[in-house]
């Protein structure tokens, strides 16, 4: 099994310096996109802005959990992403993923390699280790759909 360090760094490697999966991270590839490309639909596909609240959204729910506190997310409002009007409003919206994508992966870091296996607030929600992993997995779901969106707006760009 994998001890909190392992998890820790797998979870850096989705959000903050990784290739070793899919060759790309949330960072890359949300770093060099302006805001007008981040609110951008295509068809009737989630704009990038949609899937950067999204998986920020659940970041920094469990985050809070890490940290002390409840767990106040909820599915339904997951998408429920604020009118960006700015590259400041965009570029605030980055620097927070980005911000509790590094302050998660710290938790994780310090986190006893025990507790991976305690109850996550309730015991209807798995394991610490569960919930981890699973974060993990989503936000390569969800990073593999921005890589694409992202192609297909900057195609629109040339």
């Amino acid at each position: 099994m994998e001890t909190s360090n392992q998890l820790a760094n797998r979870f850096r490697e989705v959000f903050l310096n990784g290739t070793w999966i899919a060759n790309t991270d949330y960072k890359d590839q949300l770093s060099g996109l302006n805001w007008k490309q981040a609110i951008t639909k295509i068809g009737s596909l989630n704009s990038i802005l949609a899937l950067t609240y999204h998986i920020n959204y659940y970041v920094a729910g469990v985050l809070q959990v890490f940290e002390g506190g409840n767990l106040d997310i909820r599915d339904k409002y997951s998408f429920d992403f604020p009118d960006i009007k700015s590259e400041e409003e965009w570029n605030e919206l980055l620097n927070d993923l980005l911000s509790n994508a590094e302050k998660f992966a710290s938790h994780i870091e310090l986190m006893p390699n025990e507790k991976l296996e305690d109850n996550f607030v309730d015991k209807k929600y798995g394991s610490y280790r569960r919930n981890i992993e699973g974060m993990i997995e989503h936000s390569y779901y969800h990073l593999g759909q921005i890589s694409l969106i992202k192609k297909m707006i900057l195609d629109l760009d040339n």
